[in-house]
């Protein structure tokens, strides 16, 4: 809590897809990110800092939640990654968002962008805590486009999952507004604006407030639609420009902040959901390994960066094992918001590490799952390999298990599993603790401190495609998918 009796406001930004490299104060030279180098320069830059998966729908549930994954029931979707438009699960109303520990606690609350952790009416935002959402329900793909699969692609994706393809027949993307559809198939290049005009409001509305908003950009998640302006100032293509909206619309949030005169009452985080997707000079996960989807570094390890004046020393840096289930408990001690002693939270207290008086991190593990698979664990700077990663993407062909150094091979290049045996039984004893705990698809191991996923009978679709509507882009013209 702060010395006066103003409880901080705060502001979660969480990008889509924005890889390890892809900002200024990241290490990139093709990106020009000055609102977010100077909010780095006015907090802490975490370099070790993780998401809870390498996808969307289990990193933003176990980011609102402070859970693992496999903990609140979000590793397995019907077979999928993540949620697809019309599936009978989400997140359990029963969970305690970040959102609703901040509601019960005074806060006004609102959600913009995507959201992503159910599209049933039980699932929503406004069931989780937040007084109000406008946004997208999942992905920005998972609208009408113009790419048909081939017969190649149908038989993968049945002989894969065992899906047939209709659940990838889209409907049109809806655009909501608080559990109501207000459009369909969304002129995406202009909603980073929409987005910042409905959080003007919400602030501007709760400046006499604490209040709590969670921006969750559409960017850089595929296919990109980005204004001509962007476009014309990047030195990356669309993905660039991408990039360059982030921070302009981060600019508009503290120009906002500053006039409101909240600039120092406000905690600001900024961060990304999972690693770059990095096709072909576009996304950059540099210098970590691999890319969105893997549990190899480059598509877990992600940006973060937290400002609070007065309280975060300026310009500092902290390499820290730090994840974003950490910000639950964080956030809700600098609130004065109670954490739920009913159930098993998985995020630990940064307050000290990041006010600087500390550089040791909480936690001694960090468990990197995909799916229902325990894949690797990192305990201290060693992050020992146990399954074969990029299985969502094809797999690999590497031999298992493999340990590392991260702190002297952050790419992961040099296997040194050989020379330090003990380290490898040490992390062991975390692995089989885990398994125990949240399961492992690898060995059959159930898990007796996992929660159920919410579902629904008779589940059904935010749209259908009506011809005869107006839609303003009834087909997009790109084809890519994220």
């Amino acid at each position: 809590m702060p010395p006066n009796d103003r409880r901080p406001n705060v502001i979660l930004i969480n990008c889509d897809d924005l890889g390890y490299g892809d900002l200024g104060c990241y290490g990139s030279e093709v990106h020009d990110t000055p609102a977010i180098d100077k909010l780095a320069a006015e907090g802490i830059r975490l370099t070790d800092f993780y998401m809870g998966s390498a996808v969307c729908t289990p990193s933003r549930g176990a980011m609102l939640t402070g859970c693992y994954p496999p903990r609140i029931g979000f590793d397995d979707f019907d077979g999928m990654h993540v949620l697809f438009p019309g599936m009978a699960g989400g997140l359990n109303p029963s969970e305690v968002t970040i959102a609703r520990l901040l509601k019960d606690a005074g806060y006004a609350t609102q959600m913009v962008g995507k959201w992503h952790c159910g599209d049933q009416a039980d699932f929503l935002p406004t069931r989780h805590g937040f007084d109000g959402w406008y946004g997208l329900p999942y992905s920005n793909d998972m609208g009408i486009q113009a790419s048909k699969f081939t017969e190649e692609d149908i038989k993968k994706i049945k002989d894969e999952y065992g899906i047939e393809l209709p659940l990838f027949a889209y409907p049109p993307l809806p655009l909501m507004l608080d559990e109501d559809v207000i459009e369909a198939q969304p002129d995406q290049a202009a909603l980073t604006e929409r987005y910042l005009q409905e959080s003007i409001r919400f602030m501007r509305d709760n400046r006499d407030q604490p209040f709590f908003l969670y921006f969750a950009h559409m960017y850089v998640h595929l296919p990109l639609y980005v204004q001509p302006q962007f476009l014309a100032e990047s030195r990356n293509g669309p993905y660039g420009a991408a990039v360059r909206c982030i921070d302009w619309a981060l600019a508009v949030l503290m120009a906002e902040l500053s006039a409101l005169g909240l600039s120092d009452d406000t905690i600001v985080v900024f961060t990304s959901d999972n690693g770059a997707l990095c096709r072909p000079g576009e996304g950059s996960n540099a210098p970590l390994r691999d890319v969105k989807g893997t549990t190899w570094e480059g598509g877990i390890r992600v940006p973060c960066i937290v400002r609070w004046p007065g309280r975060v020393p300026a310009g500092s840096t902290t390499g820290a094992l730090t994840t974003a289930m950490d910000l639950y408990p964080t956030i809700a001690g600098w609130c004065g918001a109670e954490v739920p002693t009913d159930r098993t939270v998985d995020g630990r207290d940064l307050s000290t590490l990041l006010r600087g008086e500390s550089t040791d991190s909480p936690r001694e593990t960090f468990l990197y799952y995909s799916g229902s698979t325990l894949e690797a664990v990192r305990m201290g700077t060693w992050k020992l390999h146990l399954a074969k990663s990029n299985r969502w993407r094809g797999g690999g062909d590497e031999e298992m298990p493999q340990l590392f150094d991260l702190a002297a091979d952050v790419g992961e290049t040099n296997n040194v599993l050989a020379d330090n045996p003990d380290v490898v039984a040490e992390t062991m004893v975390h692995v089989e603790a885990a398994r125990a705990e949240l399961g492992d698809a690898a060995t059959g191991a159930q898990g007796t401190g996992r929660r159920a996923q919410g579902r629904v009978d008779n589940p059904v679709t935010l749209t259908t495609f009506d011809p005869d509507h107006p839609y303003y882009m009834a087909e997009y013209d790109l084809a890519d998918r994220g």
